[in-house]
Order: C-alpha cells, then structure tokens, then sequence
C-alpha cells in the first residue's frame, strides 16, 4: 500500500506540475469587479456538530460572496484518504481551488509547483496581525503558500491530586529539564509514572519537543540533516533515561496513548491541547493543570498549524486568493475558532478566549510553537526516526548508534 501511494503520489505530482502555467493568469493585486465566475472549496468537519459548521460556513461564504461577484461551492470532505483524494482530483483538473492544509503537506505540494504563491495578494492583508508561529507552517523557501487559520499548542497537562500526592505546589509547575526530572523521581518513589510517551506515534508528541528543548533539529529546507548533533544527542540520551528509569509506561516502545493510566490516576503528566481540555472538564472529579512548554536550551512544544491553501492549476486563482483573505480575516477567524475551539491565527481574534481559564492558556502557548518539521519529507522521515529510537529504548543500541542510525536513515529517505 506505501509503495502504491508513493507511486501513485510521484505521478500525480508530475501531471500538476504541467498545471504551473495557469499562474500566468493571476493578477496579484485585485479589486471588487475584476474578478468573477466561480470556485470550489473543500474542507473537512472540524466539531462533531454538522449543522452548527454549515451554519458557521454559509456566514463566512456569505461575507466572501457579498465583496465579490463569485459563487463559491463548498464541500465537506473526510479526513481518511484526504491526500489522495486531493492529489487524484488535481491530476485530473477536477479539483478544488480552495482546500484544507496542514503542515507536512504545504512543503510536500509546494515543492512540486502544485500550489499557488500567495505573496502578491498579500500586501493589504495585514500579516502583522497573524501570529508568528503561525507563518512558519504556511512558507517554504521564503515563499508564503497558505494562510492560517487555526493553532493549537500541545504541552503538559499536570494531574493535580498527583502533584499533591508528591508533596509538591501545583501553582509552582516546572519550567526546565532539571525541574521536571526532580518531580519525576518523586513520582516514580510515590508508585506513579511521570508522564505518558506514546512511542508508536508521531514524533511531534514523542521525540520533537525534546529535540528542540535541546536546541537540535532534524533538517532544513537545505536538505542539511542535523539531528546527529550534541543537542540530538542529549534528547536521545534523556528519552532513553526515562524509560530505563521506570518513569514512562514499560510499553511505551510502541504505545499510541496511555489514556487508562492517565485517567485512572497513575500519571503525572501527559502531553496535550485543548482537545483534551474538553475530555477533562467531563470529569468533574479530575483535577488539573496546564503548564508552559518546558525549558532546557530553548522553551519550545508542538503545535499544529491548519491553513487553506491554491492550487497552482486553479481556474480561478485570483478569486481563490481573494477567498483566503477573507476567511482567514480576523471577524471569520473568531467565527470559526469560537465554533471548534481552535486557537485563532491572528492576534486580534484571540480575545474570543480571553475569559476562559483553559483555552487562554493554550492561546499563551502557541508563542512557543513548532508546526513540525517543514520539509517535503517530514512525513517519511518520521517513521525512520521513530525505529531508532525504538531500538534503543528496547536496548538494542545506545543513544548514540541510535542518532547516527536516524541521521543516516534520513539522508537515505531524502535520496528517495
């Protein structure tokens, strides 16, 4: 089935680039009345509440048609298969001219010439309201290729009764390495794991948001793979003293959650965002806190950037664009973030959780964001990476043949 999808995606990608000349027609800079017809956008269900999201669209399609003479089509598309689907329709110029995007995506379609640049729309759309962390996600080789609409920030959610039960100040988190691990000795003598790693999943919740605690990287827009460096090796060496120590679960190799624990009351700490806020808050009985991103070199967590992005064969382009601007305006970003309870993209929206203890807290966190790693293969590297590391939390290799086993992994993916 990989082998299927690649293949199936490398020809794809070869047949839209074909499409590129169709940014022959953009303008740029466009005004009410120069552009028309019509465009088709696809997005995905983001509640579990349709009527209320087709409500929320029908007001944002409704301020797009109302400035322009264009008749948008809007399609809810599912989240499984979305990239083929995606891929399919553009090959065979059925496609959208507006679709969802998320990070490991934009760097992949991008690449290729699929998608359309946008700078030259963008000089009166106030980018300075977008959040910095934002835009990291939205360009690649200093090009801007999406507009964000959402964050999220994803970092340590603390277990008040098991604070207490260590004997330490659930209003006195820790801020670094040093600090956490203090805490985690202490919950581990008081029969408690001190956090959750989900080491079957995606590295964004495993291996990354110590990585660049550390100051390490994985690799740049260059092709350059940097994660063989005494920073990577210092995060290797830490996930591998933490489960050799007992404070993560013993199946932690290949677990994708560790939600029994968590919620059962034997866990410290685990990773999430404001997903898991929802989940926590029907629990009246749990008692919990959210903490900053912890610090080692740099204070940095994982955070999701959702954009809508052009296709670079739209038969639309200028109306696509002018569309993107609109929904990712800051009166529509407090209309579909308040709805799914997202974290707005541009600073001027985010008052719409000012008065909510949690949600603002993540709203705080997304200063310290990392989208992942934008590159066209920071999908596929991530398994390659993962295998090291399982090896040597399995005991077959130490931290550092892990890390020069991941580096050579990577540079053998990015030859692919």
């Amino acid at each position: 089935m990989k082998k299927f999808s690649l293949l199936l995606l490398l020809v794809i990608l070869g047949l839209a680039l074909s499409a590129c000349s169709s940014n022959e027609k953009s303008k740029g800079n466009v005004k009410k009345g120069e552009i028309s017809g019509e465009i088709t956008v696809w997005a995905h269900p983001y509640t579990g509440g349709p009527e209320l999201e087709e409500a929320m669209w029908e007001e944002i399609i409704a301020s797009y048609e109302e400035k322009f003479d264009v008749k948008v089509n809007f399609e809810t598309i599912p989240w499984p298969n979305r990239d083929q689907k995606i891929l399919t329709a553009l090959a065979a110029k059925k496609g959208p001219d507006v679709f969802y995007a998320i990070p490991d995506q934009m760097p992949q379609y991008a690449d290729v010439g699929m998608l359309l640049e946008l700078d030259p729309y963008l000089k009166d759309n106030d980018m300075d309201d977008f959040v910095d962390t934002a835009l990291i996600a939205t360009k690649w080789k200093d090009k801007t290729y999406g507009l964000p609409i959402l964050q999220e920030a994803t970092t340590f959610f603390y277990n008040v009764d098991v604070i207490k039960a260590i004997g330490e100040d659930p209003n006195n988190l820790p801020k670094t390495w040093e600090e956490f691990e203090k805490w985690a000795e202490k919950a581990k003598a008081k029969g408690f794991y001190a956090m959750s790693y989900p080491g079957g999943g995606s590295m964004n919740h495993t291996l990354y948001p110590w990585l660049w605690q550390a100051g390490g990287d994985v690799v740049n827009e260059n092709n350059e793979v940097l994660i063989n460096s005494p920073e990577g090796l210092e995060a290797f060496e830490f996930i591998n003293d933490m489960y050799k120590k007992g404070w993560i679960p013993e199946d932690s190799i290949t677990a994708t959650d560790h939600n029994e624990l968590w919620f059962g009351g034997k866990m410290l700490a685990r990773m999430g965002s404001a997903d898991l806020i929802a989940e926590l808050e029907k629990n009246e009985d749990f008692n919990f806190v959210i903490s900053p991103p912890l610090k080692n070199k740099e204070q940095v967590a994982y955070g999701t950037t959702g954009m809508f992005v052009v296709p670079s064969n739209s038969d639309n382009p200028d109306a696509a664009a002018e569309f993107l601007k609109t929904i990712t305006n800051a009166e529509n970003q407090r209309k579909f973030n308040k709805l799914t309870k997202f974290i707005p993209a541009r600073e001027s929206a985010r008052d719409i959780f000012a008065d909510e203890k949690y949600l603002s807290q993540i709203a705080e966190n997304t200063q310290y964001v990392r989208p992942g790693v934008i590159h066209p293969k920071g999908r596929a590297v991530m398994p390659v990476i993962q295998a090291q590391i399982q090896a040597m939390m399995a005991g077959d290799m130490t931290p550092k043949e892990a890390i020069q086993a991941a580096e050579e992994a990577i540079k053998a993916e990015l030859t692919k």
